[in-house]
């Protein structure tokens, strides 16, 4: 049993450290974050420029290669500075690189990864449904009509994250509405933002603000038969290996807000004078800044756990809700305690603390609530479907 990285590993994450600490700092994340209106082009740019986006994508598509542990370690040291903007890499990866890297076909992939992997193309997912939320498939009004040559969206979703920037969207919709059951009878489409009949729209919210996020609504929306991806009808059997994917990224990025907030809270216990000394000499804070870095190293613990099994094939389901579930409640107590050691400061725009607590408050929500995570873990554990 190993918990170390291997050097190729640690190369990797020091280098993109190194690489977040000059081209992506804390004070121009602050900046970027503070404009809802403005998508930060400036930082998709600069991932391309690194080759971020194509990490985990084959070198026989122009990729830079690499597994899901790689992924990760990506996702946490962008998370460290960026905080919730780190999704700006995270969506176009799982929306556009897992799906079609998954179960697209070969002309697909030949045609959609490349341009993924050189930053050409932005992508995003919208699957959630106004009067759903998390019961994705029970609520599901989005319809797809079968028509010569293709298909015909009607319907709507919401908090599709940088949908008003996108050029395509993942989109599921029933397309069987006399399926035996709700999961079955749903197809994936991967839909031209600039089709006939979709219209989308931005929305306000408390955190991630500068990344957008929209409501998208499907009118008459033509899709052809080469933009379906996979198997019609089997859409739910598909995505469930990119969704624990998705989860266990969601774990990194909290990580690395765990990372951020530990590293500033110390400085400014370090720092900050109170009462005829350094505040870092309170026990009380001392408790809190110990229970941020236990908080840490647990949930590091849980991701290299959880990536490497899966980047070995092995069935992580229940493990990748785990670590959702603890990463995003480690993630918001951490930054929650960050602000209280740094009282009014951490409360301030004027520092990333509030920041960090914002952005990471939407992961105990989304992609999956907490409480649907602990009925599925409670389910595998031979307990009582409770809903």
């Amino acid at each position: 049993m190993d918990f170390e990285l291997p050097e190729e590993y640690r190369a990797f994450r020091d280098t993109v450290r190194r690489w977040v600490d000059k081209e992506a700092p804390k004070d121009w994340a602050r900046a970027l974050e503070k404009d809802e209106h403005n998508y930060p082009f400036a930082l998709w740019d600069k991932f391309t420029e690194a080759g971020f986006h194509g990490v985990g994508i084959s070198e026989a598509y122009d990729g830079q290669g690499g597994d899901v542990v790689m992924q990760m370690l990506l996702a946490r040291e962008l998370a460290r500075s960026l905080g919730g903007l780190a999704w700006i890499w995270g969506i176009t990866s799982f929306a556009g690189s897992k799906s079609i890297g998954l179960y697209g076909s070969a002309e697909q992939k030949r045609e959609f990864l490349p341009r993924i992997a050189t930053g050409q193309l932005k992508a995003a997912i919208a699957f959630t449904e106004p009067g759903g939320g998390t019961d994705l498939v029970g609520a599901m009004a989005t319809t797809a009509e079968r028509v010569d040559g293709g298909w015909v969206l009607n319907g709507e979703k919401i908090w599709s994250s940088s949908a008003h920037v996108a050029d395509y969207l993942l989109v599921i919709a029933r397309s069987d509405r006399t399926a035996e059951k709700k999961h079955q009878g749903l197809t994936l489409f991967w839909v031209p933002t600039t089709t006939a009949g979709v219209n989308i729209t931005p929305l306000a919210k408390l955190g991630m603000r500068s990344m957008g996020s929209c409501s998208v609504h499907f009118d008459s929306a033509f899709v052809p038969d080469t933009l379906v991806l996979g198997e019609p009808h089997k859409a739910w059997y598909m995505l469930l290996p990119t969704l624990n994917n998705e989860r266990i990224m969601v774990g990194a990025f909290c990580l690395g807000v765990i990372d951020g907030v530990l590293e500033d809270a110390v400085d400014y216990m370090k720092q900050r004078k109170a009462f005829g000394g350094v505040i870092g000499r309170f026990q009380s804070l001392q408790h809190y800044a110990a229970d941020i870095a236990t908080m840490q190293k647990t949930t590091e613990l849980m991701l290299h756990y959880c990536a490497d099994k899966q980047s070995r094939g092995e069935n992580v389901g229940v493990e990748a809700n785990m670590l959702k579930l603890m990463a995003s409640e480690n993630a918001n107590a951490a930054a929650d305690m960050g602000i209280q050691i740094m009282g009014g400061m951490g409360y301030s725009a004027e520092t990333d603390m509030q920041r960090y607590w914002r952005d990471s408050r939407l992961w105990r929500i989304g992609p999956i609530t907490n409480e649907m995570v602990r009925n599925g873990i409670a389910e595998s554990l031979s307990l009582p479907r409770s809903f």
